[in-house]
């Protein structure tokens, strides 16, 4: 297909311009102003409009196992909700069960996610050490997936004790690989939790009280000190609060690989959806829990001052039913909601139109960083000649309101229920080929892309 974009306002993360986009054979071919038309080109006018990079969620969970069943959303039906947001490309996680190698967990997971009509990659998740383990995230890293992720808490499923923690950590930087990181304190969590319920404090509002910001940062300390001794790269998802953005910037500023990741529930919710009954309550039950106002605040502050890098969206929704398996114990309800669908329209809407960041560091932070820090950037994250030709146009007029009656996430419940939201990915290209025209969704489209990386 060749594909001639007219008139449109291209927005990469360093600057914008009013410009024409020649799509050929996959690839950008042509920047330029006043682009010849021809019979050949499929004509897109995007006058008045922002043409920018396809979004990269570095965080999703598409039908992740849980003890509540898995997540509701699918690699099919999550990846298309993806596509409606403007992202046109998700890595998501492999986490193996215990015993099970690696390298076997990586090709289940890559044959699972066949259906995903985003580009995808993953993260590879090390849940213990054994005497393989070495070899086997050497081998996922020379197969084209150099990220890897731990727990720190969830220590009787997936977490890592800190001798575990320092050999992932040893075998990743010696590679050249970065660990991305789940920053609580598992087992003094555990404690309290454990505690609460004993005392029959049992509903959601005690979730945040088992999970304050003081084990988040105690955490993300001891991670950027031995990610220091071992001089690896470490990347910390879904930072909420502001006491750990203070020692992630003490770090940066000392010069260490220390990346920062946040999500849009963190800059728009606050701990106050901890109060009420259950029915309101649980659906904003997700790890690390929603926190202060002002740690808003210092979330804004700090993508403006380059300390948070990426904005993910930790997408893991599920529906109501398996919600209320925690109705008598807030310890059993699954943890996590959706949010890969309106990652784009929010950070417009609530960044963007209110000058908190520019419309360059909304594409900065969705797309150009993500490519930078997992390796695929210039063919993603940015509109340029050659690279791959993943671009959204987006309509900054519409107008319309978040409701899990309308959206495309499979699940019955939405944490931004209510938001109203300005702007729209009104037409979704995808490796050269249009997938969404006008808001619908094309028929015959092809799957995405396996990337590695």
């Amino acid at each position: 297909m060749k594909i001639l974009i007219k008139n449109g306002t291209l927005v990469n993360a360093d600057k914008s311009i009013i410009a024409d986009i020649l799509i050929i054979d996959k690839k950008i071919l042509k920047i330029a102003s006043n682009i010849p038309t021809s019979d050949e080109y499929k004509i897109i006018d995007a006058k008045d409009k922002y043409v920018i990079p396809g979004g990269i969620d570095p965080h999703v969970h598409m039908q992740l196992p849980t003890p509540a069943g898995p997540s509701s959303d699918s690699f099919y039906t999550g990846s298309k909700a993806a596509i409606f947001g403007g992202t046109t490309t998700l890595i998501d996680f492999v986490t193996p069960t215990r015993g099970q190698s690696l390298t076997d967990a990586l090709q289940k997971r890559i044959d699972e996610a066949k259906d995903t009509i985003t580009n995808y990659s993953f993260h590879v998740s090390p849940v213990e050490w054994r005497n393989s383990t070495k070899s086997e995230i050497q081998d996922c890293f020379t197969k084209g997936f150099p990220s890897f992720k731990v727990y720190l808490a969830y220590k009787n499923t997936v977490g890592l004790n800190d001798k575990e923690f320092k050999q992932v950590l040893q075998t990743v930087g010696k590679i050249g690989g970065l660990v991305t990181i789940h920053c609580e304190l598992g087992d003094e969590i555990e404690e309290s939790r454990n505690k609460l319920i004993s005392q029959n404090k049992t509903s959601v509002e005690f979730h945040p009280v088992s999970r304050p910001a003081e084990k988040e940062a105690k955490a993300v300390e001891k991670a950027i000190k031995f990610a220091a001794k071992h001089n690896c790269p470490i990347y910390i998802v879904h930072v909420s609060s502001e006491l750990s953005l203070n020692l992630i910037k003490k770090a940066q500023d000392k010069g260490q690989t220390v990346y920062a990741e946040t999500c849009p529930h963190y800059l728009l919710l606050d701990d106050s959806k901890y109060s009420g009954s259950f029915d309101k309550t649980a659906a904003f039950v997700l790890s690390p829990p929603l926190r202060k106002k002002s740690d808003q605040d210092a979330l804004w502050n700090a993508i403006n001052q380059n300390t948070i890098q990426t904005l993910g969206t930790d997408h893991c929704p599920f529906n109501f039913s398996q919600k209320k398996i925690g109705l008598n114990d807030f310890t059993k309800i699954p943890n996590g909601a959706g949010g890969v669908e309106h990652r784009i329209e929010l950070l417009f809407t609530f960044g963007v139109l209110t000058n908190k960041i520019s419309i360059n560091k909304l594409v900065d932070i969705t797309s150009t960083q993500v490519a930078k820090t997992f390796g695929l950037f210039p063919k993603k994250g940015i509109i340029t000649k050659g690279a791959d030709a993943d671009i959204v146009i987006w309509n900054p007029k519409t107008e319309r309101t978040i409701s899990s009656k309308t959206h495309h996430q499979n699940c019955d419940c939405n944490i931004f229920e209510g938001f109203k939201i300005k702007g729209q990915a009104e037409t979704i290209i995808r490796g050269g080929e249009i997938i969404v025209k006008d808001t619908k969704l094309s028929n015959n489209i092809s799957k995405g892309k396996l990337l590695t990386r």
